[in-house]
Protein backbone atom coordinates (compact mmCIF):
# COMPACT_ATOMS: atom_id res chain seq x y z
CA UNK A 1 0.00 0.00 0.00
CA UNK A 2 1.07 3.55 -1.04
CA UNK A 3 1.55 6.52 1.46
CA UNK A 4 -0.63 9.27 -0.17
CA UNK A 5 1.68 12.20 0.01
CA UNK A 6 4.29 9.59 -1.71
CA UNK A 7 1.69 9.62 -4.62
CA UNK A 8 1.54 13.65 -4.34
CA UNK A 9 4.67 14.01 -4.61
CA UNK A 10 5.29 11.81 -7.75
CA UNK A 11 2.45 14.36 -9.69
CA UNK A 12 2.98 17.46 -8.51
CA UNK A 13 1.79 18.91 -12.20
CA UNK A 14 2.63 20.95 -15.05
CA UNK A 15 3.54 23.78 -12.82
CA UNK A 16 4.27 22.49 -9.65
CA UNK A 17 6.85 20.75 -11.39
CA UNK A 18 8.68 23.77 -12.05
CA UNK A 19 7.70 25.22 -8.36
CA UNK A 20 11.15 25.34 -7.28
CA UNK A 21 12.73 27.15 -9.67
CA UNK A 22 9.64 29.58 -10.68
CA UNK A 23 8.48 30.39 -7.00
CA UNK A 24 8.68 34.12 -6.06
CA UNK A 25 9.05 35.21 -9.58
CA UNK A 26 7.41 33.33 -12.18
CA UNK A 27 4.81 32.20 -9.53
CA UNK A 28 3.44 33.80 -6.72
CA UNK A 29 4.77 36.86 -7.50
CA UNK A 30 4.65 39.74 -4.83
CA UNK A 31 3.61 43.10 -6.07
CA UNK A 32 3.84 45.98 -3.80
CA UNK A 33 2.68 49.90 -3.60
CA UNK A 34 -0.81 51.57 -4.34
CA UNK A 35 -2.53 49.31 -6.76
CA UNK A 36 -2.35 50.78 -10.43
CA UNK A 37 -0.16 50.78 -13.71
CA UNK A 38 3.49 51.27 -11.72
CA UNK A 39 3.55 49.06 -9.07
CA UNK A 40 7.11 47.64 -7.49
CA UNK A 41 7.94 44.10 -8.05
CA UNK A 42 11.39 42.63 -6.84
CA UNK A 43 12.79 45.90 -5.44
CA UNK A 44 11.84 48.14 -8.25
CA UNK A 45 9.28 49.90 -9.91
CA UNK A 46 7.12 48.62 -13.26
CA UNK A 47 4.70 48.91 -15.77
CA UNK A 48 1.92 46.51 -14.87
CA UNK A 49 -0.57 44.89 -17.07
CA UNK A 50 -1.28 42.10 -15.30
CA UNK A 51 -4.34 42.90 -12.69
CA UNK A 52 -7.86 43.25 -14.23
CA UNK A 53 -8.44 45.94 -11.95
CA UNK A 54 -10.56 47.29 -15.76
CA UNK A 55 -11.93 50.59 -14.43
CA UNK A 56 -8.82 51.74 -12.25
CA UNK A 57 -11.41 51.23 -9.21
CA UNK A 58 -9.04 49.44 -7.09
CA UNK A 59 -7.22 52.83 -5.64
CA UNK A 60 -10.17 55.20 -6.27
CA UNK A 61 -10.55 57.54 -3.84
CA UNK A 62 -14.22 57.09 -3.36
CA UNK A 63 -13.88 53.72 -3.33
CA UNK A 64 -11.20 53.46 -0.88
CA UNK A 65 -13.35 56.02 1.39
CA UNK A 66 -16.41 53.48 1.35
CA UNK A 67 -14.17 51.02 2.32
CA UNK A 68 -12.51 52.39 5.10
CA UNK A 69 -15.63 54.00 6.20
CA UNK A 70 -17.86 50.41 6.29
CA UNK A 71 -14.91 48.96 8.18
CA UNK A 72 -14.77 51.76 10.93
CA UNK A 73 -18.53 51.11 11.68
CA UNK A 74 -18.92 47.60 10.95
CA UNK A 75 -14.93 45.57 11.41
CA UNK A 76 -14.96 42.76 9.64
CA UNK A 77 -16.82 40.13 11.13
CA UNK A 78 -19.91 41.53 11.06
CA UNK A 79 -22.83 40.15 9.67
CA UNK A 80 -22.06 36.88 11.72
CA UNK A 81 -22.93 33.81 10.32
CA UNK A 82 -24.78 32.59 6.84
CA UNK A 83 -26.80 35.12 5.55
CA UNK A 84 -29.79 32.38 5.71
CA UNK A 85 -29.64 32.11 9.14
CA UNK A 86 -28.12 35.37 11.09
CA UNK A 87 -25.72 37.28 8.81
CA UNK A 88 -28.08 39.00 6.39
CA UNK A 89 -28.36 42.71 6.60
CA UNK A 90 -30.36 45.36 4.39
CA UNK A 91 -26.85 46.38 2.55
CA UNK A 92 -26.51 42.47 1.28
CA UNK A 93 -30.30 43.23 -0.05
CA UNK A 94 -29.96 46.76 -1.28
CA UNK A 95 -27.10 45.53 -3.33
CA UNK A 96 -28.59 42.41 -5.14
CA UNK A 97 -31.64 45.27 -5.75
CA UNK A 98 -29.38 47.41 -7.46
CA UNK A 99 -27.36 44.40 -9.56
CA UNK A 100 -30.85 43.58 -10.96
CA UNK A 101 -31.79 46.81 -12.16
CA UNK A 102 -28.30 47.45 -13.77
CA UNK A 103 -28.28 44.21 -15.29
CA UNK A 104 -31.73 44.13 -16.32
CA UNK A 105 -32.83 40.97 -14.57
CA UNK A 106 -35.64 40.71 -12.34
CA UNK A 107 -33.36 39.38 -9.32
CA UNK A 108 -30.01 38.94 -8.17
CA UNK A 109 -28.67 36.11 -5.48
CA UNK A 110 -25.12 37.59 -3.82
CA UNK A 111 -21.97 35.04 -3.81
CA UNK A 112 -19.46 35.40 -1.42
CA UNK A 113 -17.07 34.47 -4.39
CA UNK A 114 -17.39 34.09 -7.89
CA UNK A 115 -15.43 29.89 -8.48
CA UNK A 116 -17.22 28.53 -5.84
CA UNK A 117 -20.56 30.54 -6.51
CA UNK A 118 -19.99 28.85 -10.24
CA UNK A 119 -19.44 25.81 -9.08
CA UNK A 120 -22.07 25.83 -6.86
CA UNK A 121 -24.88 27.20 -8.91
CA UNK A 122 -24.04 24.13 -11.94
CA UNK A 123 -24.54 21.60 -8.95
CA UNK A 124 -27.81 23.35 -7.59
CA UNK A 125 -29.18 23.44 -11.04
CA UNK A 126 -28.83 20.25 -12.51
CA UNK A 127 -29.57 16.45 -11.75
CA UNK A 128 -28.41 13.08 -12.20
CA UNK A 129 -31.08 12.98 -15.61
CA UNK A 130 -30.01 16.73 -16.61
CA UNK A 131 -27.31 16.93 -19.85
CA UNK A 132 -24.98 20.12 -19.83
CA UNK A 133 -23.42 21.38 -22.86
CA UNK A 134 -20.35 23.71 -22.18
CA UNK A 135 -18.10 25.53 -24.52
CA UNK A 136 -14.52 23.60 -24.49
CA UNK A 137 -12.55 26.94 -23.60
CA UNK A 138 -14.70 27.07 -20.37
CA UNK A 139 -13.31 28.70 -16.95
CA UNK A 140 -11.62 26.66 -14.36
CA UNK A 141 -14.71 27.33 -12.03
CA UNK A 142 -16.83 26.42 -14.97
CA UNK A 143 -14.84 22.46 -15.65
CA UNK A 144 -15.06 22.12 -12.06
CA UNK A 145 -18.53 22.74 -12.18
CA UNK A 146 -19.39 20.34 -14.87
CA UNK A 147 -17.10 17.66 -13.27
CA UNK A 148 -19.41 17.75 -9.85
CA UNK A 149 -22.31 17.04 -12.51
CA UNK A 150 -23.58 13.07 -11.80
CA UNK A 151 -25.46 13.01 -15.25
CA UNK A 152 -23.88 13.06 -18.75
CA UNK A 153 -22.14 16.64 -20.39
CA UNK A 154 -20.78 17.04 -23.66
CA UNK A 155 -18.49 19.69 -24.59
CA UNK A 156 -18.37 21.51 -27.74
CA UNK A 157 -15.79 23.15 -29.87
CA UNK A 158 -14.81 26.54 -28.75
CA UNK A 159 -17.54 29.31 -30.01
CA UNK A 160 -18.49 26.84 -32.98
CA UNK A 161 -22.04 27.04 -33.04
CA UNK A 162 -22.28 23.90 -35.75
CA UNK A 163 -20.73 22.02 -32.90
CA UNK A 164 -22.84 23.04 -30.28
CA UNK A 165 -25.88 22.07 -32.17
CA UNK A 166 -24.30 18.29 -33.06
CA UNK A 167 -24.13 18.41 -29.41
CA UNK A 168 -27.07 20.15 -28.20
CA UNK A 169 -28.98 17.17 -30.82
CA UNK A 170 -27.00 14.63 -28.45
CA UNK A 171 -28.18 15.97 -25.56
CA UNK A 172 -32.24 16.02 -27.01
CA UNK A 173 -31.95 12.64 -28.01
CA UNK A 174 -30.62 11.22 -24.25
CA UNK A 175 -33.05 13.65 -22.18
CA UNK A 176 -36.04 12.24 -24.21
CA UNK A 177 -35.35 8.54 -22.57
CA UNK A 178 -34.80 10.36 -19.08
CA UNK A 179 -36.86 12.78 -18.18
CA UNK A 180 -33.69 15.26 -17.87
CA UNK A 181 -33.65 19.36 -19.07
CA UNK A 182 -30.43 20.75 -21.01
CA UNK A 183 -28.37 23.43 -19.26
CA UNK A 184 -25.58 25.19 -21.88
CA UNK A 185 -22.86 26.49 -20.15
CA UNK A 186 -20.52 29.27 -21.99
CA UNK A 187 -18.74 32.78 -21.03
CA UNK A 188 -19.59 36.46 -22.22
CA UNK A 189 -15.60 36.89 -22.35
CA UNK A 190 -13.17 34.67 -22.61
CA UNK A 191 -10.25 35.60 -21.04
CA UNK A 192 -7.71 33.89 -22.15
CA UNK A 193 -8.28 34.91 -25.89
CA UNK A 194 -10.14 37.84 -25.55
CA UNK A 195 -13.16 36.78 -27.89
CA UNK A 196 -16.45 37.35 -26.90
CA UNK A 197 -18.86 34.36 -26.60
CA UNK A 198 -21.12 33.89 -29.51
CA UNK A 199 -24.37 34.69 -27.01
CA UNK A 200 -26.89 35.80 -29.79
CA UNK A 201 -26.52 32.76 -32.24
CA UNK A 202 -26.67 30.28 -28.92
CA UNK A 203 -29.54 31.93 -28.04
CA UNK A 204 -31.50 31.46 -31.35
CA UNK A 205 -30.88 27.92 -31.14
CA UNK A 206 -33.96 28.21 -28.41
CA UNK A 207 -36.17 27.73 -31.30
CA UNK A 208 -34.95 24.50 -32.75
CA UNK A 209 -34.08 23.19 -28.93
CA UNK A 210 -35.44 23.08 -25.39
CA UNK A 211 -32.26 24.73 -23.03
CA UNK A 212 -31.36 27.16 -20.93
CA UNK A 213 -27.89 29.58 -21.10
CA UNK A 214 -25.75 29.96 -18.12
CA UNK A 215 -23.22 32.65 -18.91
CA UNK A 216 -20.12 33.48 -17.09
CA UNK A 217 -19.59 36.77 -17.64
CA UNK A 218 -16.39 37.97 -15.79
CA UNK A 219 -14.54 39.97 -17.94
CA UNK A 220 -17.98 41.54 -19.67
CA UNK A 221 -19.39 42.87 -16.50
CA UNK A 222 -18.78 47.21 -16.52
CA UNK A 223 -16.17 46.51 -19.60
CA UNK A 224 -19.01 45.23 -22.23
CA UNK A 225 -22.37 47.03 -23.91
CA UNK A 226 -23.55 50.85 -23.62
CA UNK A 227 -23.59 51.18 -19.95
CA UNK A 228 -21.12 48.15 -19.29
CA UNK A 229 -24.12 45.60 -18.52
CA UNK A 230 -22.13 42.95 -20.25
CA UNK A 231 -21.67 41.04 -22.85
CA UNK A 232 -25.49 40.10 -23.33
CA UNK A 233 -26.03 43.85 -23.52
CA UNK A 234 -22.98 44.09 -26.01
CA UNK A 235 -24.70 42.01 -28.13
CA UNK A 236 -28.56 43.05 -27.49
CA UNK A 237 -29.68 39.52 -26.11
CA UNK A 238 -29.48 39.97 -22.40
CA UNK A 239 -33.15 38.84 -21.90
CA UNK A 240 -31.96 35.63 -24.02
CA UNK A 241 -29.54 35.06 -20.81
CA UNK A 242 -31.18 32.53 -18.54
CA UNK A 243 -28.60 32.87 -15.74
CA UNK A 244 -26.08 35.73 -15.94
CA UNK A 245 -23.14 35.21 -13.46
CA UNK A 246 -20.58 37.82 -12.83
CA UNK A 247 -17.56 38.48 -10.31
CA UNK A 248 -17.09 41.69 -8.52
CA UNK A 249 -12.91 40.50 -8.62
CA UNK A 250 -12.84 42.14 -11.93
CA UNK A 251 -14.62 45.36 -12.97
CA UNK A 252 -15.59 46.07 -9.07
CA UNK A 253 -12.10 45.55 -7.86
CA UNK A 254 -13.31 43.69 -5.01
CA UNK A 255 -14.17 40.28 -3.35
CA UNK A 256 -18.05 38.66 -4.32
CA UNK A 257 -19.96 37.61 -7.42
CA UNK A 258 -23.42 37.52 -8.30
CA UNK A 259 -25.89 36.04 -10.35
CA UNK A 260 -29.06 37.43 -11.79
CA UNK A 261 -32.12 34.83 -13.61
CA UNK A 262 -35.72 34.69 -12.53
CA UNK A 263 -37.45 35.35 -9.25
CA UNK A 264 -38.35 31.77 -8.99
CA UNK A 265 -34.73 30.71 -9.75
CA UNK A 266 -33.37 33.21 -7.05
CA UNK A 267 -35.64 31.99 -4.94
CA UNK A 268 -34.36 28.05 -5.17
CA UNK A 269 -30.75 28.76 -5.39
CA UNK A 270 -31.63 31.21 -2.17
CA UNK A 271 -32.29 28.00 -0.44
CA UNK A 272 -30.38 25.12 -2.04
CA UNK A 273 -26.50 26.92 -3.22
CA UNK A 274 -24.39 25.01 -0.78
CA UNK A 275 -21.76 27.30 -0.98
CA UNK A 276 -24.32 30.22 0.29
CA UNK A 277 -26.16 28.22 2.73
CA UNK A 278 -23.16 27.16 4.91
CA UNK A 279 -20.73 29.78 4.58
CA UNK A 280 -20.18 32.82 6.20
CA UNK A 281 -22.02 35.74 4.67
CA UNK A 282 -20.20 38.60 2.32
CA UNK A 283 -18.61 40.74 5.23
CA UNK A 284 -20.06 44.24 5.61
CA UNK A 285 -16.89 46.03 4.27
CA UNK A 286 -17.11 44.31 0.94
CA UNK A 287 -20.72 44.73 0.87
CA UNK A 288 -20.73 48.52 1.29
CA UNK A 289 -17.86 48.81 -0.83
CA UNK A 290 -19.15 46.79 -3.89
CA UNK A 291 -22.36 49.10 -3.44
CA UNK A 292 -19.99 51.95 -4.20
CA UNK A 293 -18.35 50.84 -6.72
CA UNK A 294 -21.96 49.97 -8.90
CA UNK A 295 -22.28 53.05 -8.03
CA UNK A 296 -19.46 54.42 -9.70
CA UNK A 297 -19.68 52.01 -12.76
CA UNK A 298 -23.70 53.41 -13.47
CA UNK A 299 -22.51 57.23 -13.08
CA UNK A 300 -19.20 57.69 -14.46
CA UNK A 301 -19.01 56.61 -17.99
CA UNK A 302 -15.86 58.14 -18.45
CA UNK A 303 -14.48 55.45 -16.47
CA UNK A 304 -15.39 52.56 -19.53
CA UNK A 305 -14.74 55.28 -21.89
CA UNK A 306 -10.96 55.73 -20.20
CA UNK A 307 -10.60 51.84 -21.00
CA UNK A 308 -11.52 51.66 -23.95
CA UNK A 309 -9.57 54.18 -25.28
CA UNK A 310 -6.48 53.13 -24.00
CA UNK A 311 -7.68 49.11 -25.78
CA UNK A 312 -7.99 50.84 -29.19
CA UNK A 313 -4.58 51.99 -28.56
CA UNK A 314 -2.72 49.11 -27.40
CA UNK A 315 -4.90 46.84 -29.66
CA UNK A 316 -4.30 48.61 -32.89
CA UNK A 317 -0.42 49.80 -31.97
CA UNK A 318 0.39 46.03 -31.08
CA UNK A 319 -1.60 44.98 -34.45
CA UNK A 320 0.42 47.77 -36.80
CA UNK A 321 3.50 46.70 -34.99
CA UNK A 322 2.99 42.69 -36.35
CA UNK A 323 1.81 41.06 -33.76
CA UNK A 324 -0.49 38.30 -33.65
CA UNK A 325 -3.35 39.26 -30.23
CA UNK A 326 -5.67 37.04 -31.87
CA UNK A 327 -9.23 37.37 -32.51
CA UNK A 328 -9.74 39.65 -29.42
CA UNK A 329 -12.57 41.77 -29.07
CA UNK A 330 -12.40 43.11 -25.32
CA UNK A 331 -9.90 44.48 -23.36
CA UNK A 332 -8.38 41.25 -22.78
CA UNK A 333 -5.01 41.43 -25.02
CA UNK A 334 -3.45 38.19 -25.73
CA UNK A 335 0.14 38.35 -27.47
CA UNK A 336 1.15 35.49 -29.69
CA UNK A 337 4.62 34.40 -29.72
CA UNK A 338 6.84 31.19 -30.81
CA UNK A 339 8.63 29.99 -28.79
CA UNK A 340 9.26 26.96 -26.05
CA UNK A 341 9.13 27.16 -22.33
CA UNK A 342 12.93 27.84 -21.62
CA UNK A 343 12.64 30.95 -24.02
CA UNK A 344 9.41 31.78 -22.35
CA UNK A 345 11.26 32.50 -19.47
CA UNK A 346 14.07 34.32 -20.41
CA UNK A 347 11.71 36.20 -22.36
CA UNK A 348 9.73 37.25 -19.62
CA UNK A 349 12.64 37.90 -16.79
CA UNK A 350 14.24 40.10 -19.86
CA UNK A 351 11.10 42.37 -19.96
CA UNK A 352 10.97 42.67 -16.03
CA UNK A 353 14.24 43.01 -15.24
CA UNK A 354 15.59 45.31 -18.38
CA UNK A 355 12.23 46.98 -19.43
CA UNK A 356 10.63 47.35 -16.80
CA UNK A 357 7.18 45.81 -18.04
CA UNK A 358 5.41 43.18 -15.84
CA UNK A 359 2.48 41.45 -17.29
CA UNK A 360 1.81 37.89 -17.22
CA UNK A 361 2.81 34.48 -19.34
CA UNK A 362 0.82 31.50 -20.08
CA UNK A 363 2.55 28.47 -21.58
CA UNK A 364 1.36 25.09 -22.26
CA UNK A 365 -0.46 23.57 -21.30
CA UNK A 366 -2.78 26.54 -20.98
CA UNK A 367 -1.99 27.07 -24.78
CA UNK A 368 -0.41 24.24 -27.58
CA UNK A 369 3.54 23.73 -26.91
CA UNK A 370 5.48 25.94 -29.00
CA UNK A 371 3.39 29.05 -27.88
CA UNK A 372 4.00 31.50 -25.40
CA UNK A 373 1.50 34.14 -24.86
CA UNK A 374 1.80 37.55 -23.04
CA UNK A 375 -1.40 38.23 -21.77
CA UNK A 376 -1.61 42.30 -21.17
CA UNK A 377 -4.75 43.97 -19.31
CA UNK A 378 -5.40 47.26 -20.20
CA UNK A 379 -7.03 49.60 -17.63
CA UNK A 380 -8.89 53.43 -17.17
CA UNK A 381 -5.77 54.34 -15.25
CA UNK A 382 -3.75 53.29 -18.17
CA UNK A 383 -1.98 56.24 -20.33
CA UNK A 384 -1.30 56.31 -23.77
CA UNK A 385 2.53 56.72 -22.93
CA UNK A 386 2.62 53.32 -21.10
CA UNK A 387 0.76 51.83 -24.23
CA UNK A 388 3.94 53.55 -26.35
CA UNK A 389 6.28 51.97 -23.76
CA UNK A 390 5.31 48.67 -23.81
CA UNK A 391 4.77 48.45 -27.51
CA UNK A 392 8.27 49.61 -28.22
CA UNK A 393 9.41 47.17 -25.16
CA UNK A 394 7.62 43.94 -27.18
CA UNK A 395 9.23 45.37 -30.65
CA UNK A 396 13.05 44.62 -28.56
CA UNK A 397 12.17 41.45 -26.98
CA UNK A 398 10.45 39.90 -30.70
CA UNK A 399 13.82 40.87 -32.21
CA UNK A 400 15.51 38.91 -29.67
CA UNK A 401 13.50 36.11 -29.84
CA UNK A 402 13.40 35.60 -33.14
CA UNK A 403 17.61 35.71 -33.24
CA UNK A 404 17.57 32.69 -30.48
CA UNK A 405 18.89 35.10 -27.60
CA UNK A 406 16.18 33.27 -25.57
CA UNK A 407 17.57 29.96 -26.03
CA UNK A 408 19.48 28.52 -23.20
CA UNK A 409 19.39 25.48 -21.51
CA UNK A 410 19.70 26.87 -18.29
CA UNK A 411 17.26 30.01 -16.66
CA UNK A 412 19.19 33.35 -17.51
CA UNK A 413 20.73 35.50 -14.58
CA UNK A 414 19.89 39.07 -14.09
CA UNK A 415 23.07 40.46 -15.51
CA UNK A 416 23.65 38.31 -18.25
CA UNK A 417 20.55 40.46 -20.07
CA UNK A 418 21.55 43.23 -21.98
CA UNK A 419 19.81 46.38 -21.68
CA UNK A 420 18.37 47.22 -24.96
CA UNK A 421 16.36 50.52 -23.88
Amino acid sequence: MKDIFDKILNRMGPLGTHADDAHGYYTFPKLEGPIGPRMKFNGKTRLNWSLNNYLGLADHTEVRKADADAAAEFGMAYPMGARMMSGNSKYHEQLERDLASFIDKPEVILLNYGYQGVVSAIDALVDRHDVIVYDAESHACIIDGVRLHMGKRFVYAHNNIESLEQQLQRATRLVKDTDGAILVITEGVFGMSGSQGKLKEIIELKEKYNFRLFVDDAHGFGTMGKTGAGTGEEQECQDGIDIYFSTFAKSMAGIGAFIGSEPNIIKFMRYNLRSQIYAKALPMPMTVGAIKRLELIRTRPELKENLWKIVHALQNGLREAGFNIGVTTTPVTPVLLDGTIPEATHLILDLRENYDIFCSIVVYPVVPKGVIMLRLIPTAVHSLADVEETINAFKAIKEKLDRGEYKSETLASFAGLSNSN
